[in-house]
C-alpha cells in the first residue's frame, strides 16, 4: 500500500510544505496520495545546502560512496513491491513493466556502486621534445560541484536513478525536481537516501510548480544541469542555464529498418516491434514509431504486426494481463487521437486501433502517413507506429536520417556490410542491430544527436559529465 502522504527531502531531511499536490492514480483518476509543494524559499535553501555540501561530498572516499549506493540497492530490493505499485499507480504503468523498471533501478545503483571505485585518471607522457625532458603529467577526475536534475514522468524511478546514482558515485551533491505528475518514486528514493550517512545537503528532492522551477536552471551556484524531457523544454532550459554544463536527454521518433534478408524471422520481428512500439503505452523516447520494411517483406510483416497488435489487452495496469495502460493523462491521449485523425484526412490508413477511452488509446498501426505529418515528423510519445516500404537499403538509411531527432535506431539485418553502413551513416546516438531501438541496458552510453540532446547517460558516461579533469605536471 502507498502512504497517504509523502514528505519532500530538503538537505537530506523530510519536510512538509504549506500546500499539497494530489498524486493521481492514472487509471482510476482518484487521488492516491498527497505530496507537498516546495515554494521558492525552500528551493533556495535546497540549492544553498547543496552548494555548502560540495566540499564534504568531494572528501567522501570511494568506499564510502560505494557503501551508500549498496545500501540503496539492498533497500530497493526489500521494497520492490512498494516501488512497483507506486509506478503502477502514479504513472499508469502495467505492473509487469513496473517490476521491470524496479529491476533497472537496482541495476543502475549497483553499476554506480562499482563505478564509484573507478573514478580514475592517468599518467601522461610529456617528453615529446627535448624542452619537456624531465616533466611528467598526471590527471585525475574531480567532482564538478552541485548538480541540478529535472526528470520526466515516464520512468519515475529509472530516469531518476540515472542522475542520482552517478552523482553519488562522483561525489556531487544535487537537487532533484521530479515530475509533478509522478513524484512518489523519487521521494521513496529520498527516504532511503536519508537512511545513509551522506553529508548534510548532499541531496534534496523537492516537488514544485513549474512557475517556481527557474532556479533549478538559472542559479549560478549549480555547476551542472541534467534534464530529461521534451526537446522544446530542454533546449529552452539550455538557453537559460548560463555558464553551467548542460546535459540533455530529449525526445525522438525512433525508426526501425527490416532488411530484405529477414524473411525467415518475421514472426519474431513482429513480436519485438509490438513490444518496442507499445510497451508502457509508447511513452518512451525510444519507442518504435517509424518502421521501414523492404518491399518484398512488407505485406507479410504488416499482416503479422497488425494481428499481434490486435491481441494486446488494454485495461487496469494492476492486472497481470494488461499490456496497454493509460497514457499519463487524457489530454495526452486526445492529442495523439487528433494526430491520427489528421493523418487519415491526408490519406493515411489505420490498419488497427485508433480508438480512445479516456486516457487509454488503443495500440495503433498506420500506413501511408505523409512525411510532414506529426505522426511521422514529431515525437508521438504514445502507442502509435507508422509503416513504410523501401526498395534500397541506402535509401532507407536516408529516410531514418530525415528527422529532426537522432536518439537510437534499430536494424534487422544479417548483412555485415549493411550493419556497418548503418553504424557509419545513421545520425543517431546508438544503432541496435537485430532488435528494436527501444533496447537499453543501464551501463551503456545512451543519448542522442540533433534535436535529441547533448551528452550521454549510462553510469560511467554520466560520471564523466559530473566530474572534471584536473592536470598535475611535475618537473623531475
Amino acid at each position: 500500500m502507498l502512504k497517504e502522504r509523502y514528505p519532500l527531502y530538503l538537505a537530506n531531511r523530510p519536510v512538509v510544505g504549506t500546500e499539497e499536490l494530489p498524486a493521481v492514480d492514472k487509471y482510476s483518476g482518484f487521488t492516491a496520495a498527497h505530496v507537498p509543494i516546495a515554494d521558492r524559499p525552500m528551493i533556495d535553501r535546497a540549492i544553498a545546502a547543496a552548494a555548502a555540501a560540495v566540499a564534504p561530498m568531494r572528501k567522501l572516499s570511494p568506499y564510502e560512496r560505494k557503501a551508500v549506493l549498496e545500501h540503496c540497492v539492498a533497500r530497493f530490493e526489500e521494497r520492490r513491491d512498494e516501488l512497483a505499485l507506486a509506478l503502477c499507480t502514479e504513472a499508469g504503468k502495467p505492473i509487469r513493466d513496473a517490476r521491470g523498471e524496479v529491476t533497472r533501478l537496482i541495476d543502475t545503483f549497483q553499476v554506480a556502486a562499482e563505478e564509484a571505485l573507478r573514478v580514475d585518471g592517468e599518467a601522461l607522457t610529456l617528453a615529446i621534445s627535448p624542452r619537456a625532458a624531465g616533466y611528467r603529467g598526471f590527471t585525475k577526475r574531480v567532482p564538478i560541484g552541485a548538480c541540478s536534475f529535472i526528470t520526466p514522468f515516464n520512468f519515475p524511478l529509472n530516469l531518476v536513478a540515472h542522475k542520482v546514482a552517478p552523482a553519488i558515485a562522483a561525489g556531487c551533491p544535487f537537487v532533484l525536481k521530479p515530475s509533478e505528475r509522478t513524484p512518489i518514486g523519487a521521494l521513496i528514493i529520498g527516504e532511503i537516501l536519508a537512511e545513509t550517512d551522506l553529508p548534510i545537503g548532499a541531496f534534496s528532492i523537492i516537488n514544485c510548480r513549474i512557475a517556481d522551477a527557474a532556479p533549478f536552471t538559472e542559479d549560478p551556484r549549480l555547476a551542472l544541469l541534467s534534464f530529461t524531457g521534451s526537446a522544446k523544454v530542454g533546449w529552452a532550459l539550455r538557453a537559460r542555464a548560463g555558464r553551467k554544463k548542460v546535459v540533455l536527454e530529449l525526445g525522438g521518433n525512433a525508426a526501425c529498418i527490416i532488411d530484405e534478408d529477414q524473411g525467415g524471422k518475421l514472426d519474431a520481428i513482429a513480436e519485438r516491434l509490438v513490444f518496442g512500439a507499445f510497451y508502457q503505452s509508447g511513452q518512451s523516447c525510444i519507442s518504435v514509431q517509424r518502421i521501414f520494411v523492404h518491399e518484398q517483406l512488407y505485406a507479410p510483416l504488416r499482416d503479422r504486426l497488425v494481428a499481434r497488435t490486435r491481441e494486446l489487452r488494454a485495461g487496469d495496469p494492476e492486472d497481470e494481463a494488461t499490456f496497454i495502460g493509460p497514457m499519463i493523462d487524457e489530454p495526452a491521449a486526445v492529442r495523439l487521437e487528433g494526430w491520427i485523425a489528421q493523418a487519415v484526412r491526408r490519406g493515411a490508413r489505420v490498419l488497427t486501433g485508433g480508438g480512445r477511452k479516456g486516457a487509454t488509446l488503443e495500440a495503433t498501426v498506420l500506413e501511408g502517413v505523409p512525411d510532414d505529418e506529426p505522426l511521422s515528423a514529431e515525437e508521438a510519445f504514445g502507442p502509435v507506429a507508422v509503416l513504410e516500404k523501401f526498395s534500397d537499403f541506402d535509401a532507407a538509411l536516408q529516410r531514418v536520417n530525415d528527422s529532426q531527432y537522432g536518439l537510437q535506431a534499430g536494424v534487422f539485418t544479417d548483412s555485415l556490410p549493411h550493419t556497418l553502413a548503418a553504424w557509419d551513416e545513421l545520425e543517431v546516438g546508438g544503432v541496435v542491430v537485430g532488435d528494436v531501438p527501444s533496447f537499453r541496458v543501464d551501463n551503456m552510453p545512451y543519448g542522442g544527436v540533433k534535436g535529441s540532446g547533448i551528452g550521454r547517460e549510462g553510469v560511467r558516461w554520466a560520471i564523466q559529465d559530473m566530474t572534471e579533469e584536473r592536470l598535475l605536471v611535475v618537473r623531475g
